[in-house]
């Protein structure tokens, strides 16, 4: 297998380092727009395996020309060119995966799976952690029952120790994280696709020691299309972000003072957006780089046999000290790959599918599993 991955920040390394540990790929391709120092655990593989190219995914033309170089291709840039890329990829025949993010991208590369069958090729957009690892387990739990009443989806990315106030760390950008806190986010109520408020419906969800109890809270984009798939379907359907108590309470005031606003105010004569004010103060002071860890659980209630029951499943894993790789690279990035190379060995069928729609469950966990990453029933 010969992969090409665009994007070297923390996914994109982590995503390359987990291709090349497979000896069945025989080269990665790591491109990014300016070509810089490999972090140390990928600077032992540098030479014939792992070659890196500097690409502006932005030149359709330097684009075509790198998809030629593998037989599938893992993005882990911004969503926004999801789409374009997407289409490129599909031109050129070749398989396309994506961390995903935004909804109403991924309704647009669906538009693409007419020709992505006709190439022979698949597109699977959304396969980071939420959306992705996560809707996988959800499918997987749905398919447990004959009939489902509830779907619950719960993810946080944290500091292994909480420091105040926010007991939190930045794990992608900040501005990321006040687009989750002031997004409405779409759930299924009713059956129906319902928006409720960000931050919203605070509950506690216990975890085996020393994790503990964590909250949970609405936020944006972790069902993806799943809202759609089941409305109609599954009367309840939600995502929710774990953190540390109290977190929630603290951004709902401070989104309550008008300080996540983007309306810009005067402030001695000039014009500032409160938005870019706190995104610029508070990125620098949750800009941590600590040890962190990832926490997850889907729990489905429904029935099977004429019995009703609820069953749930949990991922916690650790930064690996060893190499340098967070929770959350490791959760993400070795997704990701996971993904491109079920692709590439064609345990995915041609079209343009989300996770929870075609990745194997069970020889999903059991790649997982190898990486250390264990997806348990509880």
């Amino acid at each position: 297998m010969r992969m090409l991955v665009l994007g070297a920040g923390l996914q994109g390394t982590a995503c390359a380092f987990d291709l090349l540990n497979n000896p069945a790929v025989e080269r990665v391709v790591l491109a990014d727009v300016k070509v810089g120092p490999l972090p140390a655990f990928l600077a032992p593989f540098a030479g014939d395996r792992l070659v890196q190219k500097a690409l502006d995914v932005r030149d359709a033309a330097a684009v075509r020309e790198a998809f030629t170089l593998g037989d599938a291709v893992m993005s882990a840039i911004p969503y926004y060119f999801n789409y374009p890329l997407a289409g490129l990829a599909v031109e050129a025949g070749v398989h396309f995966a994506d961390l995903g993010g935004n909804t109403e991208i991924v309704r647009q590369q669906q538009t693409l799976d007419a020709e992505a069958k006709a190439k022979g090729v698949s597109v699977v957009p959304d396969t980071g952690l939420a959306p992705g690892m996560v809707n996988v387990i959800a499918q997987h739990g749905i398919e447990q029952f004959e009939t489902v009443e509830r779907v619950q989806l719960f993810v946080g990315g944290l500091p292994q120790v909480p420091e105040p106030p926010l007991g939190y760390q930045i794990a992608y950008s900040i501005e990321g994280m006040v687009d989750y806190y002031t997004t409405p986010s779409l759930v299924v109520r009713n059956g129906a696709p319902t928006e409720v408020t960000a931050l919203s419906e605070l509950e506690t969800v216990p975890f085996a020691a020393p994790l503990g109890e964590l909250e949970a809270f609405h936020t944006a984009g972790g069902l993806s299309t799943m809202v759609y798939r089941y409305a109609g379907k599954i009367p309840s359907m939600e995502y929710k972000t774990l953190r540390y108590p109290g977190h929630a309470r603290i951004m709902e005031s401070i989104r309550g003072l008008g300080l996540l606003d983007t309306t810009a105010v005067e402030v001695k004569g000039q014009q500032v957006v409160p938005r870019d004010v706190f995104v610029r103060v508070a990125g620098d002071k949750l800009r941590k780089g600590k040890p962190d860890l990832v926490a997850l659980r889907v729990v489905v209630t429904g029935t099977s046999n004429g019995v009703r029951s609820t069953r749930a499943w949990e991922v916690v894993d650790y930064y690996d000290a060893a190499r340098g790789i967070t929770a959350m690279m490791r959760t993400t990035g070795y997704t990701l790959s996971i993904t491109g190379q079920l692709q590439a060995m064609k345990a995915i069928a041609p079209g343009v599918h989300t996770p929870d729609e075609c990745v194997p469950a069970t020889r999903y966990f059991a790649m997982l599993a190898e990486r250390g990453v264990e997806v348990r029933e509880v």
